[in-house]
């Protein structure tokens, strides 16, 4: 059994419609971290899938290193929040959920990966 929707639920569930919506409202709220905060490179993707890249310095662009791209990401997880990682160096948290998100789940998921990011400054900044 597929765990994929059937074309025919995407669409009596305006499934493509709500990626749209909800993806850029993700993108948006993501967009705001990349403008607080300077580890947060860059913010990029197309509806539903979305990366968040991480970096040493927005001027230089040099890529945030693993280690402590573990910190945040454990941090998430125990928040109850799971991101993937990716890029070529290991420093880009890939955001995929299911098509069915809603806003809240978008605005929860910022709210968590804020909250990490916050902590781990401050954890560094001691």
């Amino acid at each position: 059994m597929s765990s994929r929707p059937s074309p025919q639920v995407i669409e009596e569930d305006g499934l493509q419609d709500n990626c749209k919506t909800v993806g850029t409202h993700l993108l948006l709220e993501l967009s705001k971290l990349r403008d607080k905060f300077e580890i947060v490179g860059d913010v990029r993707g197309k509806g539903l899938m979305i990366g968040v890249e991480m970096v040493t310095d927005k001027k230089t662009r040099r890529p945030f290193p693993a280690e402590n791209m573990n910190v945040i990401w454990e941090q998430c997880k125990e928040h109850g929040l799971l991101l993937g990682k990716g890029g070529l160096y290991n420093n880009v948290f890939r955001i995929k959920p299911p098509m069915c998100i809603r806003k809240e789940d978008a605005d929860f998921t910022v709210a968590v990966l804020d909250a990490a990011i916050t902590k781990y400054l401050d954890e560094a900044n001691k």
